[in-house]
């Protein structure tokens, strides 16, 4: 579901319950684009028996892929220095208290009044405001009068020609759409009709683009209310489909005024599908999960859609460095197997040397060709001769031609199979980039991409500290588990880690992670070995196919061949399992 403006009149609640009148005790500005914000209450709060200090930590994101604002008990690392936006917070609202937490209408917007002593003493009150609007997202910074002090994102009248946020400015809620405010007291039944079909467009989405706040899902889930299909043109509604969705959609908006909320998340398949606040009809066959906290359910379904986001911007530089070097190395290679392919006529051209010293006293003086018996198959053959030379001449040209393209053809051979295997290590380190999950992993490919050349080592010489590890699981059976992240740790578990009788699982012919399940020479069940071939099956460039292909084998029987690049391996027997690529119901240990 879209963080909509329903989900954030919960979220604002929640906010209102936690942290209103409380003081804020520490800023941080772990990413260039979010804020944490550390925030005591005077008040104490019995939690299991035990009395302990009010204190939250809230999360304010405005990355244009995915804003984001929930309270989250975990730290974030921030930087160093702190930058410009941080420091300007810390200087103006640390120690202040937020005195109230709004939200206009349905808009996807928190504004956080905070009160706080000036550099005289005397009281004042600033504004924090949040838009979560998708690449239009910002955290902005205004004083009482609504004048905007700075933002973490400054939008210049170049960028924007409805609204610039620049220090100085006024600030205003952008009207860009406009459109209704669904909680506003003064729209009527006829009202909301006229509206949805004032342009004939399917029925959800003449809701959704004509109200602030209601995303597509809830759209939806009013038209299943209303028992009228999602997809009939607005235009089209017959008077009883009308007065049920308008009965709908008042009795859905009622339970926002209300603040009748009840998050929970959907699952399809164990995978979180949607989430809501509210009843969703529409999923009514799908196992569903609540949670007492719109926070924790935020932080539970988007945390790990974050992390991937995060680490995707971080490695974009990396992504592109591999990207362009495997486009050029596989441009190379087809080059190559075109210039091999022709070479394919070398050995005719030494059949036809041979055979014109043979028969060569045979041709007539100027002839163009001649043909004689291949007496290495019996058939006739027909060769083309340069008029202007003898046989023998003839002869010595094509044994040259020959010569040429065999040393073209050796040359080519040892240089394709060069390119063909920098083409798969590229592909390896590609693949390690889409599992990649945190920074130190980034550092340990990054310091691949040193040692192969394709980066150069900043400041001229030491090696980056490497603390990336292999994910860890465990079997049902309890068999521990390995899986590598990248080249650098698949050869370290399976040249390092794993004993001879271990058991070794690899995707089958595609760019993937090692797996090592560790046996200790007991009897494995056919389920551990099924689990093993869905970690191999998932951290490779298969992930997400209905079934692929394993290949399973001892350790012992795995070799490292000589120079070959790291992670590349050579094994000559092995078996074989097709699997899927769902790993929600095997264990992790977080180390």
């Amino acid at each position: 579901m879209a963080f909509d403006g329903i989900t954030i009149s919960c979220l604002v609640e929640e906010m209102k319950e936690k942290i209103l009148n409380g003081r804020i005790y520490k800023i941080a500005q772990p990413e260039k684009d979010e804020l944490l914000l550390t925030i005591k209450c005077r008040k104490a709060k019995e939690e299991g028996g035990e009395r302990e200090a009010f204190q939250q930590r809230l999360l304010l994101c405005a990355d244009p892929s995915l804003p984001l604002a929930y309270f989250t008990k975990d730290n974030k690392k921030s930087p160093m220095t702190a930058p410009n936006f941080c420091m300007l917070l810390r200087k103006h609202i640390q120690n202040g208290r937020i005195i109230s937490i709004t939200q206009p209408g349905l808009e996807r917007i928190i504004n956080m009044e905070i009160e706080h002593l000036d550099e005289m003493g005397d009281l004042c009150r600033k504004q924090l405001i949040v838009e979560l609007m998708g690449k239009h997202s910002n955290i902005i910074f205004c004083n009482e009068k609504g004048t905007i002090i700075d933002s973490i994102k400054h939008i210049s009248g170049m960028v924007s020609s409805v609204r610039e946020v620049l220090p100085g400015r006024e600030y205003f809620v952008p009207k860009t759409d406009e459109k209704e405010n669904p909680l506003k007291k003064e729209l009527s039944r006829e009202d909301f009709l006229s509206l949805i079909q004032e342009k004939s467009m399917p029925l959800f989405k003449s809701i959704y683009s004509h109200f602030t706040g209601i995303s597509p899902i809830a759209a939806q889930e009013i038209c299943n209310l209303a028992r009228v299909d999602s997809d009939k043109p607005s235009g089209a509604l017959e008077q009883q489909e009308a007065n049920r969705l308008v009965d709908a959609y008042f009795m859905y908006m009622t339970q926002v005024k209300e603040k009748k909320y009840r998050p929970f998340i959907v699952y399809e398949r164990k995978e979180p599908k949607e989430y809501s606040v509210l009843p969703l009809t529409i999923y009514d066959n799908l196992e569903k999960e609540e949670f007492q906290s719109i926070s924790v359910l935020l932080e539970h379904y988007y945390a790990a859609k974050s992390a991937v986001t995060r680490i995707r911007q971080k490695s974009a530089d990396i992504r592109k460095i591999v990207q362009t070097a495997l486009e050029r190395n596989i441009k190379k290679y087809d080059l190559q197997c075109k210039q091999l392919k022709d070479t394919e006529k070398r050995e005719t051209y030494k059949v036809y040397g041979e055979l014109l010293h043979t028969y060569g006293y045979q041709a007539e003086p100027l002839a163009k060709s001649m043909e004689v018996e291949n007496y290495y198959t019996g058939e006739m053959v027909k060769i083309p001769l340069d008029p202007d030379l003898s046989a023998m001449e003839n002869a010595k040209k094509y044994f040259q031609k020959y010569n040429k393209l065999k040393r073209t053809y050796e040359a080519l051979t040892e240089f394709t199979k060069e390119t063909k295997e920098e083409i798969e290590h590229l592909e390896t380190i590609m693949t390690a980039l889409d599992i990649a999950i945190l920074e130190e992993d980034l550092a340990q490919i990054k310091e691949e991409l040193i040692e192969s050349g394709y980066i150069r080592r900043k400041g001229g010489g030491k090696k980056a500290k490497l603390t990336s590890r292999p994910y860890h699981f465990i079997s049902k059976d309890g068999f521990h588990m390995y899986v590598g992240k990248n080249n650098y740790q698949n050869e370290e578990l399976t040249f390092k880690l794993a004993e001879g009788n271990d058991w070794w699982f690899h995707a089958k012919g595609i760019p993937g992670s090692h797996v090592i399940v560790k046996s200790g020479g007991k009897t494995m069940a056919d389920s551990t070995f099924e689990e093993a071939g869905r970690l191999a099956a998932h951290f490779s460039k298969a992930r997400g196919q209905d079934k692929v292909e394993i290949d399973y084998v001892e350790k012992k029987q795995v070799k490292k061949p000589a120079g070959g690049k790291p992670g590349f391996v050579v094994y000559y027997t092995n078996y074989s399992l097709m699997i899927d690529s769902d790993i929600s119901d095997i264990e992790e240990i977080k180390e």
